[in-house]
């Protein structure tokens, strides 16, 4: 593993734990020599995660799209900053360019992403991990959601397990460096007769 796409808020929201987390994150990838891909923004958790990945000399690869690069929002302090047409070419190169994804508190497009890459490994697209790094309980009910969903037997108890999870930014890249992914023919509702 050389990277981590990391899907965050471009807003820092109110605690300051995420704050604190993202640079913790950022810190860990540098030292654990992981390259930070992200959404190129400046502003929020997003600048905070990048922000730190450069201060402790680390790469940060930034992917934003031209209207919001035009708005001033684009990180001009990326090691690479890619501008790109559309949110769906972002978020393709992002995948590309990833060996793991980890979400962080963010809001709808944070989750947007973070549920099209485990999609995406879900139908054998990819077989990388995907985590949330679950700071003060951020995604503690978004986890009980899914065990639902398992326990209702509309998610396939291997796909759950798919989706990783810690308040601990270094336990989180453990996690992601020991990953094994499991092989499974898509579930589909057998026929009735």
């Amino acid at each position: 593993m050389k990277s981590i796409a990391v899907y965050c808020g471009s807003s820092a929201g109110t605690n300051p734990l995420y704050v604190a987390q993202a640079q913790a994150l950022g810190a860990a990838m540098v030292a654990n020599d992981l390259t930070l891909v992200y959404g190129g923004g400046r502003v929020g958790l997003m600048g905070t995660i990048a922000d730190a990945v450069l201060a402790h000399g680390g790469k940060v690869i930034g992917v934003i799209p031209d209207f919001l690069a035009n708005k001033e929002l684009a990180h001009l302090g990326c090691t690479e900053l890619h501008v790109v047409k559309s949110m769906h070419e972002r978020k393709l190169l992002m995948a590309d360019r990833a060996d793991a994804f980890v979400a962080m508190p963010g809001g709808y497009g944070t989750l947007e992403e973070l549920f099209e890459v485990l999609t995406w490994g879900q139908l054998g697209l990819h077989s990388k991990p995907v985590a949330v790094l679950n700071v003060d309980g951020y995604y503690d009910h978004l986890l009980l959601a899914l065990d639902r969903m398992r326990d209702d037997q509309l998610l396939r108890s291997e796909n759950r397990a798919q989706l990783l999870q810690s308040a601990d930014p270094e336990e989180l890249l453990a996690q992601l460096v020991a990953y094994q992914p499991v092989q499974l023919e898509k579930w589909l509702t057998p026929p009735t007769t």
